[in-house]
């Protein structure tokens, strides 16, 4: 038995305090203090991306608090039409007339109008759409896909007084 070591009273050998130890060589000093230092960096970076995420969820948790019915009644507002509506919609026989000012395309598919196609113009800005695209796009969205305008005219009091009570 060495020494400097010692058994307790279970029998285990234990180190008495006289022992020392080598000191590090300069290469392990270097390696001890990258390990340090990339300790560091990543709990600098955890709590940066902790930070961002709770900002977040913040403002999330606030806008959900202090804007319900606005956000609500306007994704309902533009949450489509129903069928009866969209068929309601005036069509019409595409023409060439020749005219620079109106369009020749549909701003859905992007494919030319020709003679004898199917087109829909929406009631209050008159953009021109193939049937088959608007329609397809009416269903989720009550407004036009050009301009924005609602296709049938709504009332954003009346919408909230529908949400509130």
């Amino acid at each position: 038995m060495d020494e400097t070591e010692s058994h307790s009273p279970l029998g285990s050998p234990t180190i008495s305090p006289t022992t020392t130890s080598k000191p590090c060589s300069p290469a392990e000093h270097g390696m001890n203090l990258m390990v340090v230092l990339a300790a560091i960096v990543c709990a600098f970076l955890c709590a940066l991306g902790l930070n961002t995420m709770l900002q977040c969820v913040f403002q999330c948790a606030n806008r959900v608090l202090t804007e319900p019915l606005q956000w609500i009644a306007s994704r309902r507002i533009n949450s489509g039409l129903k069928k009866k509506e969209m068929v309601a919609l005036p069509t019409q026989t595409y023409t060439n007339s020749g005219s620079p000012s109106s369009p020749s395309n549909c701003a859905i598919c992007l494919v030319e109008f020709s003679d004898g196609d199917k087109i829909r113009s929406l009631p209050n800005c008159n953009h021109p759409f193939h049937v088959h695209c608007i329609d397809k796009w009416l269903i989720s969205h009550s407004s036009c896909p050009t301009c924005r305008n609602f296709v049938k005219p709504t009332d954003s009091d009346h919408s909230l007084h529908v949400l509130v009570s």
